[in-house]
């Protein structure tokens, strides 16, 4: 066990111990079912369940979101400058997006 999983194991049983993880909603309930997290490490898993749950989402998710409606607004283009501009603008987001991805996976390493 690394000394980061005995760390949350303490706080975890400290948070027992006082009483703070009484009557938490879902309590007594089974855990929902969510197919998409096999996909997904279980310490991402519970990271984007806990931001969805606070309503933030993470950079990465943003990012693809902006780099999705790039590439719609791309293909709608039909002047060659404006189309540079746009690939241009397409190419920083998608680098954009890289760096948070590998920036994530490097933290969780």
């Amino acid at each position: 066990m690394s000394w980061l999983s005995r760390l949350a194991e303490r706080q975890i049983q400290k948070a027992r111990l006082q009483g703070q993880l009484r009557n938490l909603e879902g309590e007594g309930k089974p855990l929902p079912d969510r197919p998409g997290d096999v996909y997904v490490s279980p310490g991402d898993a519970a990271g984007f369940r806990i931001m969805a749950q606070a309503g933030v989402l993470p950079e990465e998710i943003v990012l693809k979101k902006h780099v999705a409606a790039q590439r719609a607004l791309l293909a709608g283009l039909t002047d060659e400058t404006a189309r540079k501009a746009s690939m241009a603008e397409l190419a920083r987001l998608e680098m954009l997006q890289a760096i948070a991805e590998e920036s994530r996976r490097k933290f969780l390493r």
